[in-house]
């Protein structure tokens, strides 16, 4: 592995800053050769191993690919929401290098309206929806989109009610499934926001701490919904799941399913500005919010539960 990263940063540091007309070749090419590389990787350390963005945020790209090459005759259909202009996704990469189809949502009509005038639109097999999305509209919006039964991939990204959309979701039936997590609130508890058809994060608290679901409760959640959760991005953001008939050709050669926590220092006071606050002090700042604890179903102050965080994540 230390051979094929070597190749990596020397293939970035070697490329010339490429223009606006030629920079998105210029991901994908870039993307190709490393994608050849790190499928050589037959067994893995844990998941996070294997990570490398093209466009994706924060290595998801690599993994996603990964694990498509070892789970062949999937569907070659995804469906990915809060994409806002898709610049940035975790499913544009599966559209150039294997020519996948999909559906995007975002909120915004304006990020949509964006997306149809981009080439990609038209280059390959993607539909576009603006939507916000809820519970009760998710499989609607996907069923009238021409998409059901078994597909590739699902990434789910809503900075907010991401546990409660993902539990409804039952039109399509994914191999592999992305959701956010929030490391905020520790790997220690099952929790999440309550669910609001409305909740939007930076109304929520101006902090932008406060949205989504913890890792627990998504991992929980993938049981009850048939899947394994394999390991999540080294950045602590997005946990990985295989549906459970297809999940022994990705464990059986994962030496460690491991979670990572965020370092993010995101965090934001009431003029929108950051504050670079880090680790559990994060908590301090929206321990007074309402979270929806799974183990009493109750709704109760984040103060109130506890531990939040295990030693592997404290500190």
């Amino acid at each position: 592995m230390r051979t094929v990263r070597k190749d990596i940063v020397n293939l970035f540091r070697s490329s010339p800053v490429p223009s606006n007309a030629h920079y998105e070749k210029q991901i994908v090419l870039q993307s190709r050769t490393i994608s050849n590389l790190l499928r050589e990787k037959k067994r893995l350390k844990f998941l996070a191993e294997i990570e490398f963005s093209g466009f994706s945020q924060w290595g998801e790209d690599g993994i996603i690919d990964w694990l498509i090459d070892r789970l062949p005759g999937m569907p070659e259909t995804f469906v990915e929401f809060g994409v806002q202009d898709y610049r940035e996704s975790n499913t544009r990469l599966l559209l150039y290098l294997r020519n996948w189809r999909g559906l995007v949502m975002d909120g915004s009509c304006r990020n949509i309206a964006d997306i149809k005038q981009q080439d990609i639109s038209w280059r390959f097999d993607l539909e576009a929806q603006c939507a916000f999305i809820d519970r009760d509209n998710i499989n609607n919006l996907i069923y009238s989109a021409g998409i059901s039964g078994e597909i590739g991939l699902l990434s789910v990204d809503l900075d907010g009610n991401d546990y409660w959309v993902w539990k409804a979701i039952d039109v399509v039936n994914p191999v592999i499934v992305v959701c956010e997590y929030n490391a905020v609130f520790g790997d220690a508890q099952r929790i999440s926001v309550p669910y609001r058809p409305d909740f939007q994060r930076t109304i929520a608290h101006h902090s932008n701490l406060y949205f989504g679901a913890s890792l627990p409760s998504l991992i929980d959640l993938g049981n009850q919904k048939g899947y394994v959760y394999i390991g999540s991005n080294s950045n602590g953001c997005n946990a990985f799941f295989v549906r459970e008939d297809r999940a022994s050709e990705i464990v059986q050669v994962i030496d460690e399913v491991k979670s990572f926590p965020s370092r993010f220092r995101e965090s934001r006071d009431a003029a929108g500005k950051l504050t670079y606050v880090r680790g559990e002090k994060r908590i301090e700042i929206i321990r007074h919010l309402p979270v929806f604890d799974f183990e009493s179903q109750s709704i109760k102050q984040l103060m109130d539960i506890y531990p939040l965080y295990s030693p592997k994540w404290s500190g």
